[in-house]
């Protein structure tokens, strides 16, 4: 049809259009680099750039971010909500940085969505999780705004929210496979068969030394909720599984029933596990009791804690330094940590969203740009641009 022949063009004028309206900041974003870095001993700041929202999803949380493995100015933005209460309807926007006023691509959902993970050998797939417990794939080349495939109750789906998805290498057969992890405890393997999601089960989190005296005598098994995990870069079979209670587990894809081995990491909810991209035994955890810490995955106790005085809602490491991490806690504020510079503190605590009854969800890295990426829960996305002194490559 005749619309989308000129959609393209449309689609170029509209970028042109927003490029200049916001010319200044995409001078900033290009060309600034803040020259009084080198008289600040050390530490670095946060340029704000560019604020990302949209009317339909104004009351609802920003639940999950993710930047496009491919096209480096793309990412997904995840919309729910984290207040059990006030549960609705989810929305799945995809923005690039050349078009800050509008999403390329809008999805709703009937339920929120709670996790998103884009597929790195094909850049147009989303594996995405809800709060209902059911895993969907869109793919952003067809033209629906309903997913490609769906889990339901006959297939397996979970009985409480799923807290995180991730992409795996393909199976045997050649055929494409996600990981989910939920609050009911189980580790589920989703394979897409024939054009059909099918399920296993991978592991079962259980609380040690918790079984509950059931009726008439039963022993029953309390189960773990699993609320965040990662797989080694490196390790095929390992990942790391953080838990409710705070525990994380170190775990394999071979042994179902039993655990490598457990950290006793944090007082509240794991919020967030991840593995240095450089370092293979090195991971970082954040937790709402305050604190990140770093561990070194051989040794039970942590190698280094930071208490940032207000729940940790999101910590990320940088994709151009082993020591650069960010984190992100619930009083507005972001953190960035250079561990060759500053083992002790952060080199920038800076206020990033203002309003008393808001707060940050989630930070990401831009895997290219010196641009980091934070949500909060009124539904914005701000990106800030980081400073020399943020981002010192190693020797």
């Amino acid at each position: 049809d005749d619309i989308t022949k000129i959609a393209k063009a449309a689609k170029i004028m509209e970028r042109m259009v927003n490029q200049n309206t916001f010319d200044d900041i995409a001078q900033d974003f290009k060309y600034f680099e803040d020259a009084s870095d080198e008289y600040r001993d050390q530490q670095g700041t946060l340029l704000p750039l560019w604020k990302f929202q949209y009317d339909k999803t104004k009351r609802l949380a920003v639940t999950a971010i993710s930047w496009n493995p491919k096209y480096k100015d793309l990412f997904a933005v995840g919309y729910g909500s984290y207040d059990f209460m006030k549960q609705g309807q989810g929305m799945l926007l995809l923005y690039t940085m050349k078009n800050p006023s509008f999403p390329e691509y809008v999805f709703s959902s009937e339920s929120g969505i709670m996790c998103l993970d884009f597929h790195n050998d094909h850049p147009y797939l989303v594996a995405v999780g809800f709060y209902d417990g059911n895993v969907a794939i869109y793919n952003l080349k067809k033209a629906t705004s309903q997913p490609s495939y769906k889990s339901s109750a006959k297939s397996g789906k979970h009985t409480e929210p799923v807290w995180q998805v991730k992409w795996q290498k393909d199976d045997m057969d050649n055929n494409l496979n996600f990981f989910s992890v939920s609050s009911d405890g189980r580790i589920v393997s989703w394979t897409l068969v024939q054009n059909e999601l099918v399920h296993t089960d991978v592991i079962k989190l259980s609380v040690e030394g918790t079984t509950m005296q059931g009726p008439e005598g039963l022993q029953l098994q309390t189960l773990g909720c699993g609320t965040s995990f990662d797989f080694h870069k490196k390790i095929d079979y390992l990942f790391l599984v953080g838990t409710e209670e705070g525990k994380i587990y170190k775990c394999s894809k071979c042994y179902s029933s039993q655990f490598l081995d457990v950290f006793d990491a944090h007082h509240m909810a794991v919020d967030s596990v991840s593995w240095n991209p450089y370092h293979s035994k090195v991971f970082i955890s954040c937790s709402s009791d305050w604190t990140v810490k770093i561990w070194d995955h051989t040794i039970k106790t942590p190698m280094f804690i930071y208490d940032l005085n207000s729940a940790v809602g999101d910590v990320a490491w940088s994709p151009y330094s082993s020591t650069v991490f960010a984190a992100v806690t619930t009083d507005g504020k972001a953190h960035v940590f250079d561990l060759s510079i500053n083992k002790y503190e952060a080199l920038c605590t800076q206020l990033v969203v203002s309003k008393k009854k808001n707060k940050i969800t989630h930070i990401q890295f831009n895997p290219v740009h010196p641009v980091i990426i934070i949500g909060d829960e009124q539904g914005h996305v701000i990106s800030l641009k980081l400073s020399p002194n943020l981002r010192k490559m190693p020797k």
